[in-house]
Formats: C-alpha cells, sequence, structure tokens
C-alpha cells in the first residue's frame, strides 16, 4: 500500500510560505466527501506520484484517519517544472472506476528488426475499468506479434490482469509497423543558358533602335 502523510491545511495561509518551508497545498474531495484542504511535503509527494502515477491507490495518512484516494489533477510550475497543488479524489469502496492506464511496450517486432520498419505507436494510454484494489499502475503491450508491415495491435489484443476490464473501444489501434521511407530523388535543375540570355536581350535592343 503507497501511503502519504498529509496535514490539514488552513485556507487563510499564503501558499508561498507553504511552498517555501518545503511543503505542497493539495485537497481531496469525492462525491459522499466534501473538498478538505491539506498540506503535503513536495519531496514525499514526487515520490508518490511517480510510483502511483494517477492509477494506482494512494493512502492519505492524518493522525489516526486514513483515506483512500487516487491522484486526479496535477498542477507544475511553468518555469521550475515541479508540482505545485495536487487533486486526490475519494472514491466509492466496492464500485469499479475508469481510469486511463499507461502502456508499455515489451519485447521485439520482426518487422522492425528484420524488414527495417519504424514503430508507430498510436496510443501511449488505454480506458479500464477495475474495482480500486484491482488497477494496475501499467499495462504491458508485448509487440512481438507485429511480424509484417500489415500487422496491428488492437485495444482488444491487450491482456488485461485479472479483475481488469477494457474501457476502450476494441478496434482501437495501439501500435503498428510503417514501412521505411525511401530516400526522395534530389531534385536536378537544368543549367541555365546565359548565352542565350545575352542574345534575346541583344535582340530586343536591336528592335528597339529607331531606323536610320
Amino acid at each position: 500500500m503507497i501511503t502519504l502523510d498529509i496535514k490539514l491545511r488552513e485556507k487563510t495561509r499564503d501558499n508561498e510560505d507553504l511552498r517555501k518551508s518545503g511543503y505542497m497545498p493539495a485537497v481531496f474531495y469525492g462525491k459522499k466527501t466534501e473538498p478538505t484542504s491539506i498540506s503535503i511535503l513536495l519531496k514525499d509527494f514526487i515520490k508518490v506520484w511517480k510510483l502511483a502515477g494517477e492509477s494506482s491507490v494512494v493512502s492519505l495518512k492524518g493522525g489516526k484517519e486514513v483515506v483512500d484516494v487516487l491522484i486526479h489533477d496535477v498542477s507544475i510550475d511553468p518555469v521550475g517544472d515541479f508540482p505545485i497543488h495536487a487533486d486526490f479524489y475519494v472514491f466509492e469502496k466496492g464500485k469499479k472506476l475508469e481510469v486511463e492506464v499507461p502502456l508499455e511496450f515489451i519485447g521485439v517486432s520482426p518487422a522492425v528488426k528484420d524488414l527495417s520498419g519504424n514503430l508507430i505507436k498510436v496510443m501511449h494510454e488505454i480506458k479500464i475499468s477495475a474495482e480500486p484494489q484491482n488497477l494496475p499502475h501499467i499495462i504491458t503491450v508485448d509487440i512481438s506479434s507485429l511480424a509484417t508491415f500489415e500487422d496491428q495491435i488492437l485495444a482488444s489484443d491487450i491482456k488485461l490482469p485479472v479483475g481488469v476490464t477494457l474501457a476502450e473501444l476494441p478496434t482501437e489501434v495501439i501500435a503498428f509497423v510503417e514501412e521505411p521511407r525511401a530516400d526522395e530523388p534530389e531534385e536536378v535543375t537544368a543549367p541555365v543558358d546565359l548565352s542565350a540570355i545575352e542574345v534575346e536581350k541583344k535582340g530586343k535592343k536591336d528592335e528597339e533602335e529607331p531606323a536610320a
């Protein structure tokens, strides 16, 4: 179980002062849970975020109270590229959730290795449905079935863990291999005949001169 220590946060406290002390403002809420403002150590959140992503259950621990949540949204500082605020969603236990889980591509495609094709990853995440305790952190996609340029991996081809069902259209293309592009021949430009231009100019000049 992934846990994260939290502190209740006073809404009147300045967020900049909070961040200067190494903490980050956050909030958790749900259909049956009122929004609650909290603060968490920034370094702890970064570790948990990398480990859990947005599809693994995180237990927020504040004193004796423990709240199971999913990381719902994270605001990033545009300059420093670090988290400055997080939303946690309190899900209803016993009910399935629909989330998007990252895809991890494994194996070797014969069409890439032997035919010098280019692997095209159409989707990097896939939508699934599962109870919170069965939510996977990632889902692997074996590309070894891509032997020719006509082969495709569809959403329905992915092997899902026990307790997980596909919430994506089964016909969605996940990956395929594209034929290598042939080098386009360089455009050949014919040399300019300067003598012809000189003759043409001379002829026009002679026509413009008045008759003697």
